[in-house]
Formats: structure tokens, C-alpha cells, sequence
């Protein structure tokens, strides 16, 4: 099982590296892409450093592999500029791209995962609606601190940062940015806390 694993996670990082490679490619804002991506940069090695002594879930691998993805096409497009995210808008006669908010939602999806396994794993919480309450805490703060980031970005290289920012003229992106991680995280922990619980439940995991 732990073969099978690391041959998941080898193909996984190769299909990584490679759309983090079209992703950088030729994308519209090569600072916009490069702060988009660095959180795939940081994380994949993260991942591999960590597979064997901290195995993660095969949910929660499937689950940073799309939300990477999704970081990568964000990157190369900008957040406000890609196609997906058009069709989306004229499918909704929405008034902005709301390709961004996909991103957010992913943003609570993965985060209540990896707090919840953590957890889970570590004993460190045993009633049920009290790790569903600190797992969404968890995500939220990761929320958060995003924007935070955002916020940062936006002081230190000014008008720069919009291509970053991605908020298209919306005075309440940042609140609507945070709601959206909340229903992601909400979604996780009620389409997928039985399908995590048996995968945290099998002899290969410590």
C-alpha cells in the first residue's frame, strides 16, 4: 500500500511540475504568477520531505493536487482574466470573473482536511463537533492570513499588486474572499468526513 502511495505521488508531482512549468510559461504578470505559485513551490517539497515518516490521506493528496492546480491557472492567467472563469460569468450573468472565488473556496476545503487530520491523528481532539468547530477555526485563520498577505502585497508594491489582488473593483472582496473559504470548509467536513475517517482509519497510516 505504501508503494502504491509513493507511485500516486510520484505521478501527482510530475503532473505538478508540469502545468507549474506551462503555468510559468508565458503567463500575463510574471510577479502576479510567481506570488501566485509559491505556495505550490513551498508545499511540494514539503510534501515529498514528509511522504514516508507522515504519509498524508489519498483524499487529502487528490485535494492539494486540485487546489494546486487551480493556484497554477490562477497564476498564469491572473485570477480576474481566466477563461474558465468568463464562462462561469456569462453562464451567471455574473458581474465580475468570479474564477477567484473558486480558489477561496478551495482555500477552506483543503485547510479544514489537513486540521482535521492533524487532529485526528494526534489524538489531540476525540469529540466530533468540537473538531468540526477547531478544523473550520483552523481554515479560516488560513483565510485570513491570506489576505493579510494580500493586504502586505498591496503597501509594499502598490498599484503593482491588482493583478494579485484580483478584486475587480469589489469593495467587499475580502469579506466575500473569507465567506467563500467558510463554505468550502463547511463542504468538506459534510461530504467528506466519512470517506476521511476511513482513510484515516487504515493500518498503513501511524
Amino acid at each position: 500500500m505504501a508503494l502504491q502511495r509513493t507511485t500516486w505521488l510520484s505521478l501527482a508531482t510530475l503532473a505538478t511540475v508540469g502545468l507549474l512549468a506551462a503555468s510559468g510559461w508565458r503567463p500575463y504578470d510574471r510577479a502576479t504568477w510567481l506570488l501566485e505559485v509559491l505556495p505550490v513551490m513551498v508545499v511540494l517539497p514539503v510534501l515529498w520531505l514528509t511522504h514516508e515518516r507522515y504519509p498524508l490521506t489519498s483524499l487529502l493528496y487528490a485535494c492539494i493536487f486540485v487546489h494546486a492546480a487551480v493556484l497554477m491557472l490562477g497564476g498564469a492567467y491572473t485570477y480576474a482574466r481566466v477563461p474558465l472563469g468568463y464562462w462561469l460569468q456569462e453562464l451567471f450573468a455574473l458581474d465580475r470573473n468570479p474564477y477567484d472565488k473558486i480558489g477561496h473556496f478551495l482555500q477552506g476545503f483543503v485547510p479544514v482536511l489537513v486540521a482535521r487530520e492533524i487532529l485526528v491523528r494526534g489524538q489531540h481532539v476525540r469529540d466530533r463537533r468540537m473538531l468540526a468547530f477547531l478544523a473550520v477555526c483552523v481554515a479560516l485563520a488560513v483565510s485570513a492570513a491570506y489576505e493579510f498577505i494580500e493586504w502586505g502585497a498591496a503597501l509594499l508594491l502598490g498599484q503593482g499588486a491588482y493583478e494579485f489582488l484580483g478584486t475587480q473593483g469589489d469593495p467587499w472582496d475580502t469579506q466575500s474572499d473569507m465567506f467563500f473559504a467558510l463554505g468550502g470548509a463547511i463542504t468538506a467536513l459534510v461530504f467528506f468526513s466519512r470517506l476521511h475517517d476511513r482513510q484515516l482509519r487504515r493500518r498503513d497510516l501511524p
